[in-house]
């Protein structure tokens, strides 16, 4: 009986009635919504960024090293002597060092020069193929394979730049063959087409034993976490290489995309703060004008209990229909 009456009532004014439980609705989305972006976009820098201590590469701007380097979303500050880099291999403190040339696309998708040493480290496996061993294969990531529709033994040609259109001219005299496809990883590599740096030296027009190779930048780990301490600023100081720390760059990022999800979460809030007080100003109203309603459920002998019941049970039931539909928004 009391449910009736809960719905009678609701649908007595159903416009006011949708405005309030949208309200909410678009509170509790936006809440949940900004917390969940921000948990995903932490795990997932978190994810791309593990066991790389260090990123070198050419001079200038360390958060575009790293968000070219690690997160293949920004263009890398330029070129640099590959000898150079394949020096630090002889450093006691370093334990691996993995060099990258980006710079091309396919289809969209970045295109990378590196050794099988890159795969290996982000945990790929292979389910379809194997790793490529001629210069001139290529391995796909599976978000890059599922979305070009590539398999192995297909034939792909890389762009100059990121234009997914090959506004920036192709590479059609080095065509590129797909000798593996990747399982999804949950990182970067998931959104990469990996060849050898040979391919990409190939593609340019530059001989594979040239003494004038170069490379976009390096991925180094450390051999010891002593090595953070010494490392990073001789290799600034003394050389003509820059070294940027994946942690340091990501956690500024972070902190900067932080400001911004507190003032997501606030205005977030603010809707929420409205969509209540829309709630007790219509309660406020219907209590006007339900007194006949009340005066007969009195009568009939209702307690004042039971009709403040009434009233908070109605309230109760509007949020609760604009935080489930919140969620599934969400």
């Amino acid at each position: 009986m009391l449910l009736k009456l809960i719905a009678g009532q609701l649908r007595h004014r159903p416009l006011n009635t949708a405005l309030h439980i949208g309200l909410i609705a678009l509170g509790t989305a936006a809440m949940l919504l900004v917390s969940h972006l921000v948990n995903a976009v932490g795990e997932r820098a978190t994810r791309d960024a593990r066991n790389i201590d260090l990123i070198v590469g050419a001079k200038g701007s360390p958060v575009q090293l790293v968000m070219s380097g690690v997160y293949h979303a920004d263009v890398a500050p330029g070129n640099v002597p590959y000898n150079e880099l394949m020096a630090l291999r002889a450093n006691p403190l370093v334990a691996q060092v993995i060099p990258l040339s980006i710079g091309d696309s396919v289809g969209g998708f970045r295109l990378v020069g590196a050794s099988p040493d890159l795969v290996a480290h982000y945990g790929g496996t292979f389910a379809e193929g194997g790793v490529n061993t001629a210069p001139m294969d290529a391995v796909a990531g599976a978000e890059v394979a599922k979305k070009l529709a590539l398999s192995v033994g297909t034939t792909i040609v890389s762009q100059h730049g990121l234009d997914s259109q090959g506004a920036g001219g192709g590479h059609e005299g080095h065509p590129l063959m797909v000798t593996g496809v990747l399982a999804p990883t949950g990182t970067v590599l998931d959104r990469l087409v990996v060849t050898s740096l040979e391919a990409v030296w190939m593609a340019h027009g530059l001989d594979a034993n040239a003494p004038n190779r170069e490379v976009t930048m390096a991925l180094v780990r450390y051999k010891s976490p002593l090595a953070a301490a010494s490392l990073p600023r001789a290799i600034n100081m003394s050389s003509t290489l820059q070294a940027a720390s994946p942690a340091l760059e990501s956690a500024r990022l972070l902190t900067i995309f932080g400001w911004v999800a507190d003032l997501l979460r606030a205005f977030a809030g603010v809707v929420l703060v409205v969509a209540g007080l829309c709630v007790f100003v219509a309660l406020t109203q219907r209590l006007s004008e339900r007194r006949y309603d009340i005066a007969v459920m009195r009568s009939l002998g209702s307690s004042r209990g039971t009709i403040t019941a009434l009233l908070l049970a109605e309230t109760a039931l509007v949020g609760a229909f604009g935080a489930v539909l919140g969620l599934v928004l969400a």
